[in-house]
């Protein structure tokens, strides 16, 4: 879908509910490479009508490199300090819609701002989707390993305990983008607007949570 497709998304009235509930606060998608946060992301805040914001592509700016380049000619460490500043800024300059990397929800100090200045929701995603997806991509740094898929296993093990500190948690799948963003904006309204609280299940079916 072209980006003046996604611009052109029809809000409804629940959208307009949250955005107002909101407030000052973002929302901030977390979850693992391929998961899906940009896609959805996208699609999110035009429903929203918040801008949206890639960190990764805020911390490509803000360095002048590739985060291949970065991860190499600086080391992980080094990224990983600027890409908390980077997500510190975007945090601090009003409601948005942020995609952040796979690794940003793993520093408490960048968990602790997403929890005060913003509502977080993890795209879940299980190893099948997510290699599937970027395995044929280059671009990602802690993937050019011998093996993988065992390092997508890994970090599944390492991070979701993590990514369970999320407000919201929505199962990312192959269902239509715009299921998803349905989904999280029936996440979203339960959690701002009283509505009733939703659950996503892998398999794709919903149920109500107390």
């Amino acid at each position: 879908m072209s980006e003046t497709a996604i611009s052109a998304s029809a809000s409804t009235p629940q959208d307009a509910e949250i955005t107002a509930a909101l407030g000052m606060r973002s929302v901030v998608l977390v979850g693992m490479m391929g998961a899906g946060k940009s896609t959805i992301g996208r699609r999110l805040s035009a429903r929203l009508r918040l801008p949206f914001l890639d960190a990764d592509t805020e911390i490509e700016t803000a360095a002048g490199m590739s985060i291949p380049d970065i991860f190499e000619d600086r080391g992980e460490p080094a990224f990983r300090d600027g890409e908390a500043r980077v997500i510190a800024r975007l945090l601090d300059n009003g409601p948005s819609v942020i995609a952040t990397g796979g690794g940003a929800f793993m520093r408490e100090e960048t968990r602790n701002r997403i929890r005060d200045k913003a509502i977080s929701i993890w795209l879940k995603a299980d190893a099948e989707i997510i290699m599937r997806r970027v395995k044929r991509r280059a671009d990602r740094p802690l993937l050019q390993t011998a093996d993988p898929e065992a390092t997508v296993g890994r970090l599944l093990s390492e991070r979701e305990p993590i990514y369970q500190h999320a407000d919201l948690t929505v199962w990312s799948r192959d269902v239509p983008h715009e299921k998803i963003v349905e989904e999280c904006i029936e996440a979203l309204y339960g959690r701002l607007c009283g509505g009733a609280t939703v659950a996503v299940q892998a398999s794709g079916t919903m149920g109500a949570t107390p």
